[in-house]
């Protein structure tokens, strides 16, 4: 019997001549007999693959690393990534709970770049938090467990993904740093590095700007109400700002969703990027198996990932 390798399953011939799929899903596999002169089936897409997922392959976000945006056309949901950037997202925690957003605005919208809002002036008061902490633009990479891809990147030497974020990494220098992909969060800075706190945070709403990597602070990722976000009137102003203060979207309040009652959380859960579905979710977004493609790729962008999530205990990923 011949056998060839599929992602997360086995396609082999026998001696016969029926092909034999063996695929593995979620909990269970499952195993398709065809005829010789059938046609070969197509491996599952992405769609497929997510709702035959397990339980286990989902995990919740952490209310202690959740933060909610709140705009007058709703609720922006941001994890955020500890791993990666402890005093920024420690000091950004710290602002929430002063309150220090609340009434603040989105002071900017830039094409295919980003929208960032906070203190626009550099006037409010940080209370018990500071304006500034160090940059983290990088962290030690030993100990990161990185499901990596096996695409070759431009802009490192590795890539893959830590619970949910995607990474960057280095083998020889031994570090890693979180990369701008759609829908990240980092932490606005002048000149100096160590400029940028949180005061000013910003979402990449556009075509990945990697040439940021390694020179901003990323603290997380928009899991929910990018659509909030990317759909904001562009600014006409310098670097997409918007030249009148009634241009600026108003913050109605930045909470993390543990200072919340349950009743008024929003529960989301995230698919875990350390399993076999996740693997196979890879591989069918590397070379899509869906009728449409004619040419599938076979090859992936770390930034083509997006990293499903979808409400707690099931339902349909956004």
């Amino acid at each position: 019997m011949e056998r060839a390798h599929r992602g997360r399953g086995w396609a082999a011939r026998s001696a016969t001549g029926v092909a034999v799929t063996v695929a593995v899903a979620g909990a269970g596999a499952t195993v398709a007999l065809g005829t010789p002169n059938a046609p070969p089936q197509r491996p599952p897409g992405a769609a497929q693959i997510l709702a035959a997922s397990a339980p286990s392959d989902w995990r919740p976000l952490d209310p202690q690393q959740t933060l909610y945006l709140e705009l007058p056309s709703g609720r922006v949901i941001i994890e955020l990534a500890p791993e990666f950037a402890p005093r920024t997202v420690a000091n950004v925690e710290a602002l929430a709970r002063e309150g220090f957003y609340d009434g603040l605005t989105v002071f900017r919208a830039q094409d295919n770049y980003m929208v960032q809002w906070g203190d626009a002036e550099g006037r409010k008061p940080v209370g018990t938090a500071q304006r500034a902490v160090a940059a983290e633009f990088e962290r030690p990479l030993r100990g990161l467990p990185i499901t990596k891809l096996q695409d070759a990147d431009t802009y490192a030497a590795e890539t893959g993904f830590v619970e949910g974020f995607p990474v960057a990494a280095d083998p020889v220098t031994g570090r890693a740093w979180l990369v701008h992909c759609y829908g990240m969060v980092g932490a606005g800075r002048d000149n100096d590095v160590d400029s940028g706190g949180g005061t000013e945070l910003y979402a990449v709403i556009g075509q990945a700007p990697r040439h940021l990597d390694r020179n901003v602070t990323l603290l997380g990722r928009v899991d929910a109400g990018m659509e909030l976000l990317s759909v904001l009137p562009r600014g006409s102003g310098p670097l997409g700002r918007y030249d009148r203060p009634e241009q600026r979207v108003p913050i109605s309040s930045l909470r993390l969703a543990a200072d919340l009652p349950a009743s008024q959380r929003t529960d989301l859960e995230v698919l875990r990027t350390d399993t076999p579905t996740f693997l196979a979710y890879v591989e069918a977004r590397r070379s899509r198996p869906e009728e449409w493609f004619k040419v599938p790729a076979g090859h992936i962008d770390v930034c083509n990932i997006p990293v499903p999530v979808r409400p707690k205990g099931g339902g349909n990923p956004r």
